[in-house]
């Protein structure tokens, strides 16, 4: 049980019922669910509705963890009052507990029945990818021992929303294994562990409290704002190896352009001293991420 200290307060500001779920389903972290997909799916398109759906099942992977890390983050008090960043909204009390619990269930269940004409197509071995995905969704806030909480957030993150979704994607449509499409899947995995490094730097004060011990609890900000500076930095190596390695089109080069934003979010990090200086980071890498995913389509196309 948390502590009552903890308890949704009594709100006069509530946002009106639609609001209030878009908030909880956090739309600035979606992009981590379309990016790879996307990717994916330029290296091999033959079915729109194959695409459609995958896309489908990649949002709600994403939309259902966001749900379950809203209400197990609250039930373990990692989500208080003094907690910084966007709104939660069970500890605003805008969602009972019941509700978001029952939503993330909802949710997860959609997800599976998105990937059943996905499973038809790529066969039933990657019905263990589909469970896995799920599982970890839940598993990554919640269970007696979660991901997040043992510092391996940035692993799950960097695995599942990287090369298995890209390549997920890609082995839909091609039913073949082609390692560039395994390679270019770092790109999304790497920038979707970044938002998750800024969120552990901003909340880093508050996860100690809760015990959720992220590997910027563990060892501290430098160690985070170094893994930041990795993350954000690194993918814009992907295209060198995909043009050095495997004949990729220089067009991809094109992808440096956008570097100048990445140096200033890592000079943003490293000057940040208090946790609502890290606030900025996520909105900016959500845009960043956005940017190299349209601007990697667009010139692998070419």
């Amino acid at each position: 049980m948390h502590s009552t200290k903890n308890a949704p307060p009594i709100s006069r500001n509530f946002p009106n019922a639609l609001e209030k779920w878009v908030l909880a389903a956090r739309p600035k972290t979606w992009i981590a669910g379309v990016s790879p997909v996307c990717i994916g799916a330029s290296f091999a398109m033959h079915s729109y509705l194959l695409f459609g759906a995958t896309l489908l099942f990649a949002l709600c992977i994403q939309i259902g963890t966001n749900f379950a890390n809203d209400y197990f983050d609250f039930l373990k008090g990692a989500d208080t009052s003094e907690r910084m960043g966007p709104k939660r909204a069970v500890q605003q009390g805008w969602i009972a507990p019941a509700s978001m619990l029952q939503a993330t269930k909802i949710t997860f269940g959609i997800a599976f029945l998105l990937a059943i004409p996905l499973i038809l197509s790529a066969g039933i071995w990657s019905l263990g990818i589909v469970f896995l995905s799920i599982l970890c969704g839940v598993l990554y806030t919640g269970g007696p021992k979660p991901l997040g909480y043992l510092g391996l957030g940035e692993l799950f993150v960097l695995i599942f929303f990287g090369p298995v979704a890209t390549f997920g994607a890609y082995y839909v449509q091609a039913h073949a294994f082609h390692m560039p499409v395994f390679i270019a899947g770092f790109a999304p995995g790497l920038f979707s562990t970044a938002l998750i490094v800024a969120n552990n730097l901003r909340d880093a004060a508050t996860d100690k409290i809760a015990k959720k011990n992220t590997l910027v609890v563990r060892f501290g900000t430098l160690f985070g704002k170094l893994e930041y500076t990795f993350f954000i930095g690194a993918p814009f190596v992907i295209p060198c190896i995909l043009i050095a390695c495997y004949d990729a089109s220089f067009n991809l080069l094109s992808a440096a352009f956008l570097f100048p934003i990445a140096a200033q979010l890592i000079k943003k990090a490293w000057r940040a001293q208090k946790g609502e200086e890290y606030i900025p980071l996520l909105g900016g890498s959500s845009f960043l991420f956005a940017c190299y995913t349209v601007l990697f389509i667009l010139c692998f196309r070419l």
